[in-house]
């Protein structure tokens, strides 16, 4: 009972003073992940680019976002129900967006602060995340998959809670390295050192070729972009079919869909 007594009382004596405020503070600011994440090269942010570029989330400004933050969230939900982190983001055909969709959902993400995305561009044979970001000469994503090239070397951050691995060139056998022992310890070694609650890829279409069927076994879900009006039902079926024979679909995302932007209202 002494010994209870004495606990407490040193306890009040130091809340008095303060000591366990810092005591609490100091290795939280030194925890493995937050240290890795705040190690990454902080990447140049041109905010017109952006909005030039169409990634409505970034500012705001454009009620288009409210779309994706609708997609967030019901993705968020889906994740926290299934304790899943990794999600694949793919289209049929080229020209659907999917790229895009990716960036604006990663950056509607970063709006919740707590949270921490990975976005990686694993559409090897026509990468497209560096110019759209305008980040200059990033990183070849192929010696990152082959382990010449570590996390922190690879990926560069926007902001507290977004980093992003870019490529600076396409590949050739994009389907082999995809479906090579490196790719799956690179995915590891990304949640190892930066501990990130999302990692978003983006993978190519997936009637260009195999690799997404050579990838998709590495991620805990996808999500399928179509393109209104030029996307067919067909198309959607079979991605969709074959899709799920590898990893869990969450759903389809209906994209360059035409509509009036007060229909509800707002």
């Amino acid at each position: 009972m002494e010994r209870i007594e004495s606990a407490l009382q040193k306890a009040r004596d130091q809340r008095q003073t303060g000591a366990i405020v810092s005591t609490v503070a100091l290795p939280h600011a030194q925890s493995g992940p937050n240290a890795a994440w705040l190690s990454l090269r902080s990447a140049p942010v041109n905010p017109k680019l952006m909005a030039r570029n169409r990634i409505v989330t970034f500012s705001r400004t454009d009620p288009a976002h409210v779309s994706f933050d609708i997609l967030r969230t019901r993705l968020l939900q889906k994740l926290s129900e299934k304790n899943w982190a990794t999600v694949a983001i793919t289209s049929p055909t080229a020209g659907c967006g999917k790229t895009l969709v990716a960036l604006n959902l990663v950056f509607s993400l970063a709006k919740q602060r707590e949270r921490r995305t990975v976005l990686v561009d694993l559409d090897l044979r026509r990468p497209r995340l560096a110019g759209l970001l305008g980040l200059v000469s990033p990183p070849a994503i192929e010696g990152f998959l082959k382990g010449k090239v570590e996390v922190e070397e690879a990926l560069v951050r926007y902001g507290e809670n977004v980093a992003v691995a870019a490529n600076a060139r396409s590949v050739q056998l994009a389907a082999e390295l995809l479906q090579g022992q490196g790719t799956a310890v690179f995915l590891k070694e990304i949640r190892r050192k930066l501990d990130p609650h999302v990692i978003v890829v983006d993978l190519p279409p997936m009637l260009s070729g195999d690799d997404v069927m050579a990838f998709a076994p590495n991620v805990d879900c996808a999500v399928l972009v179509a393109a209104a009006e030029s996307t067919t039902g067909r198309e959607i079926d079979l991605c969709e079919r074959d899709l799920a024979e590898k990893t869990s679909v969450v759903g389809v995302v209906l994209n360059k869909c035409r509509y009036a932007p007060d229909k509800y209202g707002y």
